[in-house]
């Protein structure tokens, strides 16, 4: 068997667990360990370099089955890390606060989520996307006083993040809401933050564009190749609305980030970011 034929028996094997695992959601903690397995065996998958030769190869054929298995992987792998951080809410409100190592790979990913674009105690961050334990606002409002709003298509997330705020981030500035962008006061954000695993989240974007101030910021979680199997990748913008500033990649973590600013037109010249 080659490496190509090798990738997509393991890649089979994945999609299938996840499939099983996301099925049998329940809403208790009964499956959590063998997807917490799951998923941290999948994050060292597609951040191994080993795989990236597999990958490259069966990207240039594009075959309709290798289309196909990895947008089915995308989308089952993606709904089953909501279902973890659900799980990890539902332990820590029982009293067990363990971390599995895709959590740690996530945490140490939002250290430099910015680059020079610094969150400080005056900022105010939107998050899309911001799940059953919202590490993202808990450590930005934590670490620099800053207010964060979170905001989440699932009620059961919004209702257990709301929870796990209450129990680690007693006094932070943290608001999470099930609501629309259009229903929320964002005129005053600074920076926002989008979660890899929202596959909707370049059309918000540019719906966001018309609903926040000139200078704010865009953190835009996104995988591309072999990450592409674990997070939505990056597309174009509209060279009218948002302007890419820079990348941040993060060899070995299971995203990377684009930044975006807002692209002003003045006598034919582009803004310049700063």
């Amino acid at each position: 068997m080659n490496s190509t034929e090798t990738f997509l028996q393991i890649l089979t094997e994945y999609l299938d667990k996840f499939t099983n695992l996301a099925a049998k959601y329940d809403g208790t903690i009964q499956y959590s360990k063998e997807l917490e397995t799951t998923i941290d065996g999948y994050s060292a998958f597609i951040t191994d370099e080993r795989n990236h030769s597999a990958w490259e190869q069966l990207e240039r054929q594009a075959s309709n089955e290798f289309i196909r298995l990895a947008a089915e992987a995308r989308s089952v792998s993606a709904r089953c890390v909501a279902i973890m951080e659900k799980y990890r809410a539902l332990k820590l409100l029982d009293g067990n606060a363990g971390l599995t190592d895709y959590f740690k790979n996530i945490e140490s990913c939002i250290e430099s989520e910015f680059g020079s674009f610094h969150v400080t105690s005056d900022s105010k961050v939107f998050m899309v996307g911001s799940g059953s334990f919202p590490m993202t606002p808990l450590l930005i409002a934590k670490r620099t006083g800053a207010e964060v709003i979170g905001i989440d298509i699932d009620d059961e997330a919004v209702e257990l993040g709301r929870r796990v705020v209450e129990r680690l981030g007693g006094g932070l500035r943290i608001r999470l809401v099930n609501s629309s962008i259009d229903h929320l006061d964002l005129k005053n954000v600074s920076h926002i933050i989008f979660s890899s695993t929202v596959p909707n989240k370049y059309d918000m974007l540019e719906q966001l564009h018309p609903l926040t101030e000139e200078r704010v910021v865009v953190a835009m979680r996104y995988g591309d190749r072999l990450k592409s199997l674990f997070n939505y990748p990056m597309k174009e913008t509209d060279g009218q609305t948002w302007g890419l500033v820079e990348t941040v990649l993060r060899p070995g973590h299971v995203f990377d980030v684009a930044l975006y600013k807002k692209v002003s037109v003045a006598s034919g010249q582009r803004r310049r970011f700063t």
